[in-house]
Order: structure tokens, then C-alpha cells, then sequence
């Protein structure tokens, strides 16, 4: 039986999907009965309503040991997808207990129930910057700390340490280090609210420049991992890196509204993101923290080459996966 933390979110929800249609016996764990409420209308939304009971779905919180435990009975491979993504810097413990503490308890299970196998779901967000300005980011670019990071990749840097401390203790590992994730069914979460904002008419754009990537090419890539001997293999798993001025302009296309036709400098980012930080004192949920305000405008490529060559993955156009995205958006409306 596989095991799958995290199972109620994008990444989450779409492997325990994938798995079910391949004939796996999954137990699958959930955060909240609204979580998991998403995630049977996702099935749904692919006409695979009937698999979702194929699952055995337990809530669980990662940083609950004594919960664990039993849920690890019987399990012979792991998919660790469970996290907390925040830009907030009011989330900096939580982000540590989660992302870090919950990760340790993961591999200390792994460890103790002699799990065969552990599939990590990072993020670039963890990798170091290049090494020469300008150059694409591949799997041995170092992590750097004397660069500015946000509280949300120091978390997941350390929770890759945590999956290296499981490999040198024995534990056959690899890490998923994705780009922004594109999906249908969250739309009010993560890369889902960018959708929604430019179907409503965003007036603004930048032009940093990241790595993106569908949903079902991470799934691809972390089972193809799995089926590898490999311990110890990190894939960058990007589809193309593109900028946020490429990205808001082909969704308004493809969503028929207005493209949005001011250009915001970093000045300005950096403003509204001071204005958000002020509003968060009255209440109000920090969405913009400096750090995401300044990334908005940073350069930044990525390498898929080891993810193309070892794992054979053919990588959906990132056009192509907009387009899909975009009929679901407007299929929920």
C-alpha cells in the first residue's frame, strides 16, 4: 500500500487520482472534511467520482507522532506532499513546525517502519540562486544563505535536509523540486487565485520571470521517480521558464477579458506590499509580503534537462496547459 500526506491539496489530490486509475491501494491524508470536499469535486470535474472511494482517506496532521503511527502499518512506499505555503511573515513558526518538524516526523516513521521508498514534493523555491547572474538554476546549484529568502523556502531547504538525513540513514529518496504548480480545482489557493484575479480583470503586471509547470506533469514525474532504483535523485520539474507579464496576458486570452495593460515597477510592488502588511495588523490576511513583491520582478530560469533525460518525461506546452486550465476554470463558473 502507498501512503500519501497532503492528499487534500493541488499536487496531493492529482497523485492519489493518478494512482487509483493505475490499480494502487492508496491511504490517502486529508487536513479538513472541507479539504476533502475539494477533492472529491476534482474527481468529479474528471468524471472519476467513483474512484474517490476507492481511497482510504484518514485525517491526519503531520505533526501529530502518536496519530502517525498506525497509518504507516503496511505502507511499502511514501509520497510526502504535505505543506504549508505561506508568504506571510506572521506564518514563520508555523511554516518551521510543518514544513520542517513534519517532515522529520515523516522520515522518522519511514525509518521505523522500513519504508522502501520516499518521494519528497519541494519546491525551486529551495534551490540556491545561480551561481553566475543570469544562468539557468539546475539540481547542483548550491543553496546559498547569505541570499535573501523567504521564510517559505528556508522551510522547505530544511526539510530537504531532512529527507538527506533519511537517505544517509538508509532510506531510498528522491526530491520533487517543482515550479509554480498550474491546476484546476483550487482556485481559491496557491497558483489557482492568479485565474481568478484576471478573469475579474487584473489591471496590473510585472515581467520577473520564473519556471512553470502542470499539475499532471509533476504527477508523471514523481511516480517515474519512484519506479527508479535511484536513491537520492532531485529533479527540477519545469515546463518552461516564462514571465508574469506572459502568463497574465495568455490567460486573459484565453479567457476572453482584458489583458492587463499597466506596468507595475518594483517600487510600486514593493509599496503595496507595505500597504498589505499595514492592513494585516486590522485583520486583514497578508496576500503580498516584500519578499514575493521583490520575486515579482526577479529574473529567474531553471533547467528540466535530468527530469527529460532520466525520467523520459515529455513535458506539456505551457500554452497548452493554460488552455485546459482555463475551460476547467470556466466550466466551474
Amino acid at each position: 500500500m502507498i501512503l500519501i500526506t497532503g492528499a487534500s491539496g493541488l499536487v496531493g489530490s492529482h497523485l492519489t487520482l493518478a494512482l487509483l486509475q493505475r490499480g494502487q491501494a492508496v491511504r490517502a491524508l486529508y487536513r479538513s472534511k472541507d479539504s476533502l470536499e475539494k477533492v472529491r469535486a476534482l474527481f468529479a470535474l474528471y468524471g472519476q467520482a467513483t474512484l474517490f472511494e476507492k481511497a482510504h482517506w484518514v485525517q491526519a496532521d503531520i505533526t501529530d507522532i502518536p496519530a502517525l503511527e498506525p497509518l504507516f502499518e503496511n505502507i511499502q512506499e511514501v509520497y510526502h506532499c504535505a505543506a504549508l505555503i505561506s508568504f506571510d511573515p506572521a506564518d514563520e513558526k508555523k511554516l518551521r513546525k510543518i514544513n520542517i518538524e513534519g517532515t522529520a516526523n515523516i522520515v522518522n516513521l519511514c525509518l521505523d517502519f522500513k519504508i522502501q521508498k520516499l518521494c519528497y514534493l519541494s519546491s525551486i523555491a529551495a534551490l540556491g540562486p545561480p551561481v553566475i547572474e543570469g544562468s539557468a538554476i539546475n539540481e547542483t546549484t548550491d543553496w546559498n544563505p547569505e541570499h535573501n529568502h523567504s521564510d517559505y523556502a528556508i522551510s522547505k531547504h530544511g526539510a530537504e535536509m531532512e529527507i538527506w538525513r533519511a537517505q544517509q540513514e538508509g532510506l531510498s529518496v528522491r526530491i520533487i523540486n517543482p515550479g509554480v504548480i498550474l491546476g484546476p480545482g483550487f482556485w481559491d489557493q496557491g497558483s489557482g487565485i492568479i485565474f481568478d484575479r484576471v478573469h475579474r480583470g487584473l489591471l496590473f503586471y510585472t515581467r520577473g520571470t520564473t519556471g512553470f509547470v502542470g499539475v499532471d506533469d509533476v504527477i508523471q514525474c514523481m511516480i517515474q521517480s519512484m519506479q527508479t532504483e535511484n536513491s537520492g535523485d532531485q529533479f527540477i520539474v519545469v515546463t518552461e521558464n516564462k514571465s508574469y507579464e506572459w502568463l497574465t496576458k495568455t490567460l486573459a486570452h484565453q479567457l476572453k477579458v482584458n489583458a492587463p495593460k499597466l506596468y507595475a515597477p518594483l517600487w510600486l510592488t514593493v509599496l503595496l506590499a507595505r500597504l498589505d502588511g499595514l492592513l494585516s495588523w486590522f485583520g486583514k490576511k497578508r496576500t503580498l509580503s516584500i519578499a514575493m513583491a521583490k520575486s515579482l520582478h526577479s529574473q529567474e530560469a531553471y533547467q528540466n534537462t535530468k527530469a527529460q533525460n532520466q525520467l523520459k518525461i515529455q513535458f506539456e506546452p505551457l500554452e497548452q496547459t493554460l488552455a485546459r486550465m482555463c475551460a476547467y476554470y470556466l466550466k466551474k463558473r
